[in-house]
């Protein structure tokens, strides 16, 4: 049901001034949690007016167009590419233009990886060119390609039953999909694992909910010690086919080419913006999605969406003129892909002042329409997330999950920073996960609106409370 809030800036303005109440003495707080749920509930009308803006008023559809327009101009924007700087600095402009304050680049070094041309062809028992993509730091083959028999397993326990089997092969892993948790450690180490047992590449199952023969890239890591091999993955649909005709006796043989190339770590940067706070500015509440993506598709769901509510949430508090006590800081995530790169270098840089950041959030799981808000922290700060979602009861987005969490983020929440993640359809977000698939067709206006005003909402309310979220 649609309901208009309608209420002058002003207005806002005063009654969000009215919400904190002081805290006693010595900085702790002395506050019953009674009181704390009215301080909360007085955010009422800041809510209802964050979301008529975002949903119904003259900012909806703001972030979709906004993503469109930077992912139709730059397109995919991996690791140490030229489109990923370049998406950088349009964004650095943008968020100028904005009227953000403090927006800035800080510097880090990311790695480069060039997938280059990469094929794979079934020779026996029939001919048959399959999808495939590279992964992440891969090596390539030699030009010539490695043609080699294949040994199907389902699992690491069955490789390692069968390692005699594997020597000079290439291993194909049709792991089930149970959940991109579990599954995607086929993706991550499956090279590693294959090499132990002298196979010559690995081919993975893609890590995917849904497949219409679509490969889905990823990281992958090698391992000190471990000889190198080549790895890509492949569609489902090829990984089901070759466990079939190996369960029939069939002998299966491939041919793998891949152009693959690791060069030194290119410069890139954190692209960072705010609005300062009035009574606390060296605290902080960090909203978050990262800039950089995979070379296929156009990033626009992993995680343009995320870094777009993101600069909406922003956005929209601004257009309101609201100014939160504590400072609201977005930061565009670099080489998120490559591990949360970018990401490690601004914990290393800022965690000295870790005492000071009240909640770090991230949205990089889509922003469809949104089930809730994943949080980690203490039962308290919970309590306290808990009521403020009560505040998206007009969206009905009130639900509060367990395990808060985000490459990006979780450096912060395991040194005890309380930590939120935005949920929504997981089986759509990995159906299009790291594919050709991911592109604006996948996002819809009208879910990133409801996705921006949660965020926005949750970021303004805990940044403008009297007292920073308690810890364990």
């Amino acid at each position: 049901m649609k309901f208009h809030v309608f209420v002058f800036v002003g207005v806002v303005h005063l009654l969000s001034l009215n919400c904190g109440k002081a805290v006693y003495g010595n900085g702790i707080s002395q506050r019953t949690f009674q009181e704390i749920k009215e301080e909360i509930a007085c955010y009422g009308d800041v809510a209802k007016a964050i979301i008529n803006l975002a949903v119904y008023g003259k900012a909806q559809n703001r972030s979709y167009e906004r993503l469109a327009l930077l992912v139709d101009t730059v397109g995919p924007r991996l690791s140490g590419s030229k489109s990923l700087e370049k998406a950088i600095q349009i964004m650095r402009q943008n968020l100028q233009e904005d009227g953000l304050e403090n927006v800035h680049l800080e510097p880090v070094k990311i790695p480069h990886w060039e997938r280059g041309e990469e094929s794979a062809v079934m020779l026996e028992p029939r001919i048959h060119k399959m999808a495939v993509l590279g992964l992440g730091s891969s090596i390539g083959t030699p030009p010539e390609g490695i043609t080699a028999e294949v040994l199907v397993v389902t699992s690491f326990d069955e490789l390692q039953r069968r390692a005699p089997e594997a020597r000079g092969k290439i291993v194909v892993y049709n792991q089930p999909y149970t959940s991109y948790s579990r599954a995607v450690q086929y993706r991550v180490q499956g090279a590693v694992e294959a090499a132990k047992v002298g196979a010559l590449a690995s081919l993975i199952r893609s890590v995917a909910s849904f497949s219409i023969y679509s490969p889905h890239t990823g990281i992958q890591e090698y391992q000190d010690g471990v000889p190198k091999i080549p790895t890509a993955c492949i569609t489902v649909e090829d990984a089901e086919m070759m466990s079939r005709m190996a369960s029939r006796g069939s002998r299966i043989v491939i041919q793998l080419k891949m152009g693959a190339k690791n060069y030194p770590d290119a410069d890139s940067f954190n692209t960072v913006a705010e609005i300062i706070g009035s009574k606390y500015p060296e605290q902080v509440v960090l909203v978050s999605g990262h800039l950089d993506s995979w070379d296929v598709g156009q990033g626009a769901m992993d995680d343009g969406g995320g870094a777009f509510i993101s600069w909406e949430a922003l956005s929209l508090i601004k257009d309101l003129g609201l100014r939160p006590k504590r400072t609201l800081r977005l930061v565009l995530w670099t080489a998120e892909e490559q591990g949360g790169i970018g990401a490690l270098q601004y914990y290393q840089l800022h965690k000295a002042n870790i005492s000071n950041y009240s909640l770090v959030m991230e949205s990089d799981l889509g922003t469809f329409l949104p089930s809730g808000l994943q949080f980690t922290g203490s039962d308290k700060a919970r309590a306290i997330v808990e009521e403020v979602m009560c505040l998206l009861q007009p969206i009905n987005v009130t639900q509060v999950f367990r395990a808060g969490e985000g490459t990006d983020i979780n450096f912060w929440i395991q040194a005890g920073v309380p930590g939120a993640s935005l949920l929504d359809d997981l089986y759509k977000y990995f159906s299009f996960h790291h594919s050709h698939g991911d592109t604006m067709t996948v996002m819809d206006p009208k879910q990133m609106n409801v996705a921006a005003a949660v965020w926005a909402v949750v970021s303004y309310v805990i940044a403008d409370m009297e007292e920073m979220l308690p810890r364990s």
